[in-house]
């Protein structure tokens, strides 16, 4: 129960810091019920508590956005494109083991905002604003420690807000599409090195096919069977998801 709870207030704090707003934070108290619209507290509320249902709906997919899960997803894909063997593994291991990765890599971070946040609002130590304060900045770290200045200058630039002058004031708006788009970046450094030596088989496999007079026959079919003994005589799943965990370690 605590690591949903935790997951929550990671997912709470993100949306929130999201927007370019210094407003105190408030949860709405939520009460189902068919009611007239009397005064404009009434239908301040009601829209409150539209925004939240819809925050609440984009918020898993804009909390995957800010962890690890956009790089191994798409070099995932990639390896499993440059192996050429279809749709395996299917889309369901690959977003999965691409989840289960994203977890082992983010526990740090999780960890981090338990103990500074989560734990001291749950024992009413701190203050609903100040839980969700010192919720966001293990996430920011992170970020920052994956995010590129080019992108982070891209984003100000076009935002044509002041330059900031340390991390700590580079809104959370800003970082958040600066770190995807690094993210994507370095994903596809990636999955190019990955996919270079799959490219060198098939360039031989067509040369040889060619030379031979096979213009006919497939090379991807002749191929399939070179890149997969050699993928697996080199532990080529080991290779990847440890040069992965590794890219984030460092």
């Amino acid at each position: 129960m605590s690591k949903i709870k935790l997951i929550i207030l990671g997912i709470i704090a993100c949306i929130m810091c999201c927007t370019p707003t210094e407003a105190a934070l408030t949860f709405p108290n939520i009460n189902i019920g068919m009611q007239t619209l009397n005064t404009p507290q009434d239908f301040s509320n009601g829209l409150q508590i539209l925004i939240w249902l819809t925050i609440l709906t984009l918020a898993p997919s804009i909390f995957i956005m800010a962890t690890s899960f956009i790089r191994i997803v798409v070099v995932l894909s990639l390896t499993r494109q440059a192996l050429g063997a279809g749709n395996l593994p299917p889309n369901q291991v690959i977003t999965s083991l691409a989840l289960i990765l994203t977890f082992f890599i983010m526990a740090p971070v999780f960890n981090e905002i338990n103990e500074s946040a989560l734990q001291p609002y749950m024992k009413n130590e701190i203050t609903q604003q100040a839980a969700l304060d010192r919720g966001i900045i293990p996430l920011r770290k992170f970020m920052f420690k994956q995010t590129h200045e080019k992108e982070l200058a891209l984003f100000v630039r076009m935002a044509k807000i002041e330059k900031p002058k340390t991390k700590d004031d580079v809104p959370m708006f800003i970082l958040l599409p600066s770190f995807i788009l690094s993210e994507l970046k370095t994903a596809f450094t990636i999955g190019f090195v990955v996919y270079l030596p799959f490219l060198v088989i098939d360039i031989v496999v067509s040369s040889v096919l060619v030379s031979m007079g096979m213009m006919f026959l497939p090379p991807t079919m002749i191929a399939l069977p070179f890149k997969l003994i050699m993928f697996v005589m080199v532990d080529g799943w080991y290779l990847v998801v440890k040069s992965l965990v590794e890219s984030f370690v460092t």
